[in-house]
This record gives structure tokens, sequence and C-alpha cells, in this order.
């Protein structure tokens, strides 16, 4: 096994969980600028993490559900919106075009009316 392959600066360091709080003190070698007084009243490094035992679900037992619909759920009802929305707008341009084109028809019977007179 080689030499020196491990690090040897293990202290005491406070790690706290960010979800719920936990505090549990161990050895590490991590480096921390912020520290805090644990229970035996002395001061060491503080280590804040996003998750720890104390928060994961795997670890409680309980099941958080994020998101009632799944994400391909969410993708097909905005895929549909959209669609509708568009097919809408393709409505709504059809109108106008067969509005312009009727206008259109009536001002060149006009016309026609007004030259055969």
């Amino acid at each position: 096994m080689k030499k020196s392959l491990h690090p040897d600066n293990y202290r005491p360091v406070v790690f706290e969980d960010l979800n719920n709080g936990f505090r549990f003190l161990t050895r590490s070698t991590v480096s921390a600028e912020e520290t805090t007084k644990w229970e035996d009243g002395q001061e060491y490094p503080l280590v804040k993490v996003h998750i720890t035992s104390a928060s994961h679900p795997f670890f409680t037992g309980e099941e958080r559900i994020l998101d009632i619909e799944g994400r391909v759920d969410k993708f097909k009802a905005r895929a549909a919106a959209g669609a509708a929305a568009k097919d809408k707008r393709a409505a709504a341009a059809s109108k106008q075009a067969k509005r312009q084109a009727a206008k259109i028809e009536k001002a060149e019977t006009k016309a026609e009316a007004s030259k055969s007179k």
C-alpha cells in the first residue's frame, strides 16, 4: 500500500443540515470558514450541507411527493395548450382573410356596377 495516501489533518468539524437544522460533530479534513459553538462549549469549524441522512427520504423513510403531475404530463399539457392556441390563431386569421376577401369582392362588384351605369 502507498504511504502518505490518506490525509493526516483530521480535526473535529460540525456539519449542519440546511433543511432541518440537524447538526452533528465528526472528524473531517474539510476546510471551513465559519465556526460554531458546540454543546461542549468549544468552537468548531462549521460546514453547511444541503442534505444529510437526517433529511434524505431514503434514510427517513418518508417519501416526499414534490410534483403531483409528472414532467411528461406537464409537457403534454403545455403542448396541447400551445396547439389549441395555434389553432385559435389560425381560425382567427382565416376569418379575417374571409372578411377581407368579402370586402374586396364587394368593392369590385360595386366598381363594376358603377362602370356599367
